[in-house]
């Protein structure tokens, strides 16, 4: 049973949250009122943070050290999910990437990809929502990246990942709408974290005006999920080009399906 009324913003999980885009979301919803839960692999940089955020804003923060690249350790972030109905807030942050082309890159390692980008976000995401549409109220945020409509800019695994977090997002966004739970996606450009180093790019070899900082990035796609946002595009200054895009996606896939086949091919 939850603890919270429904006027509480009750408590936000943040995957990935020892570090760059989920650290800054950690803090801003605990500045919201949220208390949290972290999960990462590095429980020494979580617990700093964990101190760090409770001295600001006194909200309670706990911490759980897992690799939800490992099927185990997912397994006990699902659980929680599955069973803490103070949970209003889900960020799936967490995932990896690299800038190496397809054909250079071990596939073991994309495996690895795949697993914490896609199955570890989706698992998390069922383990989360059919709770929160019981509960009539809950927000679902995952993070994609610009790779999901540009797939050529990067590596394809990654670009492929990517577009499976947006894919997904819309779906659910659909599905789940009257339901007062709402979705959004993300999608960061190059933005100022030690995922580029970690990738084999450092930030720093990047021309510096693609570059946003975290900060900025997390404040604007919280803005855009209180205008009500399904796709927040922080770095897109002409906003009508996503309007437009998504409008020709909205009018095509009204075609996609016939039972005759299109004169082109005849």
């Amino acid at each position: 049973m939850s603890t919270q009324s429904p006027s509480t913003p009750g408590v936000a999980l943040v995957t990935g949250a020892s570090s760059g885009i989920g650290a800054v979301y950690a803090e801003r919803l605990a500045g919201r009122g949220h208390d949290l839960i972290l999960v990462a692999r590095d429980r020494q940089r979580l617990n700093a943070l964990a101190e760090r955020i409770t001295s600001q804003t006194q909200r309670s923060v706990e911490v759980i050290a897992a690799d939800l690249g490992r099927r185990d350790a997912l397994a006990t972030v699902e659980q929680r999910l599955k069973q803490d109905a103070d949970i209003t807030v889900l960020v799936n942050n967490a995932g990896i990437g690299t800038h190496t082309p397809l054909l250079e890159s071990d596939v073991e390692r994309m495996t690895a990809m795949v697993e914490l980008n896609v199955t570890a976000l989706m698992r998390l995401t069922y383990a989360a929502v059919p709770q929160m549409v019981a509960r009539g109220r809950g927000t679902l945020i995952n993070i994609s990246s610009i790779v999901s409509l540009a797939p050529e800019a990067l590596n394809g695994v990654y670009g492929g990942s990517k577009a499976f977090v947006t894919a997904f997002s819309q779906s659910l966004q659909k599905e789940l709408e009257g339901t007062g739970v709402h979705v959004q996606a993300v999608l960061p450009g190059a933005t100022a974290t030690d995922f580029w180093a970690t990738g084999g790019l450092p930030v720093e070899h990047l021309p510096k005006e693609i570059v946003m900082r975290t900060e900025d990035l997390v404040d604007a796609a919280l803005r855009g999920l209180d205008r009500g946002e399904r796709i927040s595009i922080p770095s897109l200054h002409a906003g009508e080009e996503w309007d437009a895009f998504e409008a020709a996606r909205q009018t095509m896939s009204a075609h996609l399906s016939s039972d005759t086949v299109a004169a082109r091919y005849r």
